[in-house]
């Protein structure tokens, strides 16, 4: 028996959840459909803390999850899932079967319930529909992870080095940087998707990122800022940077450097101003990355459209209910596109979901109109449409939910030079830091790290702790300029879900100008 659980362990494991969700799932009672996720991961870390290590570790991840859609009078899901360790590998054969047998047993109570309700309560009743998936194409298929350096074979240590050695570059960069810690992890992961219809879909991902975060201190004022290097690569994307015309990073050290004189700058400079009425401002791609994220990403995943997690997340200002919507409506301006594509480089690429449907491109906004939502097959079987791959849960034992690969503004052809220098009077927003966005997102806030003031098409004084407040739809509308110039970038924590679910992702755009309301005293 292994003491530990390797990724490569699942070319034994996939033979044993094939015949599962197969042969035996397919003997249940009253089946539908049934699928099951086994996930293997092996990282590794590492922190320090204004230039002294302060943690680090080598650990592995190994769980199930197991759908089964099943019911006689009405058909509904019941779940199941599970961390498991070394010690489960012997008898994972019986396990996935109990795992696959309290999953059906789940979905008849679901499906009776269902259907008594159906019968107490009228019309009200009749919208408890029977869960239906539409269908996809049922495949076979292996994706092998990309890298340079496997992160198996990384040296623990030499990440200790590595991270503590940064981390005193960035205390000794400015006197003004008082406190840092920066982080470095690289990790394999190893996806195994198996479904009763015949699916068998491994796939596999390096990932490796580099964290910086710094206090600079000033007058009387501090100045928290942090960010991140992040990709599906392996070590090297740290040591010799992202090369990569979508999303180009420098060395994770010059990277936080950078990082630590642009805190040391903010530290000295002045707080924005809260003006009255709105005015020009033109937002560069990092600030876009939070804006794509926040008003774009979330209102256009239709589990939130569906008001199916409304309790704990939100709704979405685009789809009142199956009749009331903005699907074909003019929400943005003819300069904005807006998608998201799974088939971009960076964190948010797959080639399949979580529950087998081949990932691909989703139009949002074409032109200013809106066009459609990320979905899943059982969202897809409600709204119409079909299935484009987006759901996705953090860990194979959390029930998926509809989640963004890359989402973003598409790229325009204007010169951003050209966009600022048209500009009388306005402010220029660089680097995104703090959302605080409405319920149903129809109107958002968000903090730039950096806020130049724009005069006479030239950028001035440098501001701290600003950002913008609008409308969604009057922010979109008002966009009058986009420029060629799109960035990529990670987005390393968004949170979605009861219980919460931590992904990471891609987001980005290029710069862009609109009309907003000044905020000043943001310095979250």
């Amino acid at each position: 028996m292994p003491h530990r659980i390797r990724t490569d362990l699942m070319e034994q494991i996939a033979p044993l959840a094939e015949e599962a969700a197969t042969v035996y799932a397919r003997g249940l009672a009253d089946l539908a459909y049934a699928d099951i996720r086994i996930e293997i991961t092996e990282g590794k870390w590492a922190g320090a803390e204004n230039g002294s290590a302060k943690s680090s570790g080598d650990d592995y991840g190994f769980a199930i999850g197991v759908r089964v859609l099943a019911g006689s009078r009405a058909i509904a899901p019941g779940y199941f899932g599970r961390a498991l360790g070394a010690a489960d590998l012997r008898g994972l054969a019986a396990l996935l079967r109990e795992a696959l047998q309290s999953a059906h047993r789940r979905a008849l109570v679901n499906a009776e319930m269902k259907a008594d309700a159906r019968g107490k309560f009228g019309p009200l009743g009749d919208a408890l529909a029977d869960t239906r998936l539409c269908p996809v194409r049922v495949t076979r298929d292996a994706v092998p992870a990309v890298f340079q350096v496997d992160p198996r074979t990384m040296d623990l240590g030499e990440m200790v080095r590595f991270t503590t050695d940064v981390s005193r570059q960035v205390a000794a960069a400015d006197a003004h940087v008082h406190y840092n810690y920066i982080s470095t992890m690289t990790q394999l992961a190893r996806e195994l998707f198996a479904s009763s219809e015949g699916a068998l879909i491994d796939q596999s991902f390096a990932l490796t990122q580099g964290m910086c975060y710094l206090v600079a201190g000033g007058d009387g004022h501090s100045q928290e800022i942090y960010d991140v290097v992040g990709h599906q690569r392996g070590w090297e994307i740290l040591t010799s940077g992202v090369d990569d015309p979508l999303m180009p990073f420098p060395p994770f050290p010059r990277f936080a450097l950078d990082m630590a004189r642009e805190g040391a700058e903010l530290a000295a400079a002045p707080p924005v101003p809260t003006l009255d009425r709105a005015v020009t401002v033109v937002t560069d791609p990092h600030f876009n990355t939070l804006v794509s994220h926040e008003i774009i990403g979330h209102p256009m995943e239709l589990d939130r459209g569906l008001k199916m997690e409304t309790a704990y997340a939100g709704r979405s200002w685009l789809l009142r209910d199956l009749d009331r919507h903005q699907l074909g409506r003019q929400i943005a301006s003819p300069l904005v596109t807006a998608y998201s594509d799974p088939g971009l480089p960076g964190y948010g690429h797959y080639a399949y979901d979580h529950e087998g449907t081949p990932a691909r491109r989703v139009v949002h906004i074409e032109q200013g109109v809106f066009t459609g939502f990320m979905n899943s097959r059982q969202t897809a079987a409600i709204f119409g449409g079909s299935p484009n791959g987006h759901w996705k849960a953090t860990d194979a034992s959390l029930v998926p939910l509809i989640r963004m690969s890359s989402t973003v503004f598409g790229a325009g052809d204007r010169d951003p030079a050209d966009i600022i220098s048209e500009v009388d009077h306005g402010y220029y927003l660089v680097g995104h830091k703090t959302p605080s966005i409405a319920e149903s997102r129809e109107n958002f806030r968000i903090s730039a790290r950096k806020v130049y003031e724009i005069r006479n098409g030239q950028l001035g004084r440098l501001y701290r702790d600003g950002g913008i407040m609008a409308d969604t739809k009057t922010y979109l509308m008002n966009v009058d300029a986009v420029g060629a110039d799109f960035r990529l970038y990670p987005i390393p924590n968004c949170g979605k879900g009861q219980p919460m679910q931590t992904k990471k992702l891609g987001n980005g755009g290029p710069t862009m100008r609109s009309r907003a309301i000044i905020m000043g005293g943001l310095a979250g």
